[in-house]
């Protein structure tokens, strides 16, 4: 098995960090991962139209007007 950020090869038993051959491999896949340069890919429909004006929906302060005496 090979390294997959640097390519060297990785020992089987007793490395901590495997699939990686150390730790500065680990941490510097995981920051790729933070910086979102990886991404798992999947089918995303399309936005929904915005739909947040409803003309049933309540006016903003929603509710009825309270009398005040």
């Amino acid at each position: 098995m090979t390294c997959p950020t640097c390519g060297k090869p990785v020992e089987r038993g007793g490395n901590p960090y495997r699939p990686f051959c150390s730790e500065r491999c680990k941490l510097i896949d995981f920051g790729a991962w933070l910086n979102e340069e990886y991404a798992v890919p999947s089918e995303e429909r399309p936005p929904l139209p915005d739909d947040t004006a409803h003309p049933e929906a309540p006016a903003a302060g929603g509710g009825t007007p309270r009398d005040s005496h």
